[in-house]
């Protein structure tokens, strides 16, 4: 009884702090999986990046035609994709007979081609701390780092590089390819299937932004990447202009109508599942709180790109509003759980 009053209580104040600010950060459970032994790492070189580090899940019979890229949140950390430190959606995606490309690394990258290397004020990077997850972004900010010391080149990293590298020494499929992410990498699966349908026949977006010309969505991401890592949006893509159109799947949904691209987007409706009230008490209260309005305007970007594919007659498209989840792990793995089958069919 005690649990339940609380969700209602808190759950009040939540909806009521729903703003765009921090719209990017992501609510962890405790690791849950962690290292996969299963997993090998594969490293390709990017000409502004360096090398860059994947996880690699090979499929459970062997084959090499069927692909799938899993895309990070915001706070990617460096060391192991979220998916593989949160879930076991590799090991069951390996049962389905799907190899697994994990991306290390990309904090606030949204997985593009940024404008410049992340800064402020026009201060070189170094300038400040550099010390990774020290909890506050701000310290961060004038720090290097990756996409501060050089500049993020994710797209052309997953499309190029990265692509031709697995074909190359691992002989996967480099093309009708899955990709799908939460958050920051939702968005951006259905950016680079987009751009790239020859790669990608199959996008899924869990909790994804996916009208980011809405009005304060700029604002909330730019607050977002300042608190994952202090980063700075207007480096990423000049405001308004041809580069961030480029981004938002609002503007380029008649591109994924045109590719024939199956598309299947999800999120919660803000309320906690029963796994994220079975944990301790404080830890349920701070996911419910930071989980709920961050859901809930995903949610709110869902739904406007669903009226924008409606408008168009789009076919294309499966759509998934499950009366539970936060912006959290416990929701994007059930996603995935969902979704699989139908990508299943449709990669390879």
């Amino acid at each position: 009884m005690r649990v339940r009053g609380f969700k209602r209580t808190v759950l009040g104040i939540a909806t009521a702090m729903l703003l765009p600010l921090g719209a990017g950060v992501v609510v962890s459970p405790p690791a849950s999986a962690g290292f996969n032994p299963s997993g090998f790492d594969f490293w390709v070189d990017s000409p502004e990046m360096g090398p860059i580090k994947s996880r690699i899940f090979r499929a459970a019979d062997g084959n090499t035609n069927r692909v799938v890229y899993v895309l990070d949140g915001e706070r990617a950390q460096g060391d192991l994709n979220g998916w593989e430190i949160n879930t076991n959606v590799a090991e069951v995606l390996q049962s389905w007979n799907i190899n697994v490309v994990m991306p290390v690394g990309g904090q606030s990258s949204f997985y593009a081609d940024w404008d410049s290397p992340s800064s402020f004020f026009g201060l070189a990077p170094g300038s400040g701390s550099s010390a990774p997850n020290s909890g506050s972004g701000m310290t961060e900010a004038l720090g290097g780092g990756e996409g501060k010391s050089y500049r993020y080149t994710w797209e052309s990293l997953l499309t190029n590089q990265l692509r031709w590298g697995l074909r190359d020494r691992l002989g996967f499929n480099p093309n009708r390819n899955g990709v799908f992410g939460l958050s920051m990498g939702g968005s951006a699966a259905l950016t680079l299937s987009a751009y790239h349908p020859d790669q990608f026949s199959f996008a899924g977006s869990f909790s994804g932004y996916l009208n980011i010309s809405a009005p304060g969505m700029r604002e909330g991401i730019r607050a977002a990447m300042i608190d994952a890592g202090g980063y700075n949006v207007d480096c990423m893509a000049p405001p308004w202009g041809p580069q961030w159109l480029r981004m938002d799947p609002f503007v380029f949904a008649p591109t994924l109508i045109a590719n024939n691209t199956r598309v299947w987007v999800s999120a919660g409706s803000g309320l906690p599942m029963q796994q994220d009230l079975n944990i301790p008490f404080g830890a349920a209260a701070d996911r419910i709180v930071r989980g709920t309005p961050l859901e809930a305007l995903a949610l709110a970007n869902t739904r406007a790109f669903q009226v924008r594919m409606m408008t168009l007659g789009a076919g294309n498209v499966v759509y998934d509003f499950p009366p539970a989840g936060l912006h959290a792990w416990t929701n994007w793995q059930e996603d995935a759980y969902r979704m699989i089958p139908d990508m299943s069919a449709n990669i390879g």
